[in-house]
């Protein structure tokens, strides 16, 4: 009786041996893409182009509009506040001078929220001063961030 059992469960596990299954690779699909400037609509080139000038203006006139409801999302109205744009300003125009004007380098969409990324270059009075604005629109149409770093010809596209 015992080698019965003993044949009957070699042979189940012989048996129940797990087949190889080829798992067919998902298409990778890209995170952001990169997209012509003629591909975005004038409208949302220049919504974007002046809500980050009114930002970066103010480093000119010390005066800055706040950003309504319809133009950006609560949380960048909230962390937009005079105070902490007039603190970055002090600092932009002792190193880079006075703000003159941004030009749009590049946009890219983001694949998985909709949103488009514009890429502009902030263009100051002192020439040692390459500097990047990055306005970041939602799928509504709103500015979801924006932030200034140094400008690198790269972008991530992670």
């Amino acid at each position: 009786m015992k080698k019965i059992i003993l044949v009957v469960s070699i042979l189940l596990l012989i048996g129940c041996k797990s087949k190889k299954v080829t798992a067919i690779p998902e298409p990778e699909v890209l995170k952001t893409v990169k997209l012509g400037l003629s591909e975005v609509s004038e409208s949302q080139k220049s919504k974007a182009y002046e809500l980050g000038k009114r930002v970066l203006m103010t480093c000119n006139t010390s005066k800055f509009k706040p950003f309504t409801l319809s133009e950006a999302t609560p949380s960048v109205i909230k962390n937009t506040t005079e105070a902490r744009l007039t603190k970055t300003c002090t600092r932009f125009r002792q190193y880079y001078g006075t703000f003159i004007d941004l030009e749009l380098m590049e946009a890219f969409k983001n694949n998985f929220d909709q949103s488009i990324v514009f890429r502009y270059k902030a263009l100051y009075s002192k020439k040692v001063a390459n500097k990047e604005l990055r306005v970041t629109m939602n799928a509504e149409n709103k500015v979801s961030s924006i932030k200034s770093l140094d400008w690198v010809n790269a972008f991530p596209m992670n």
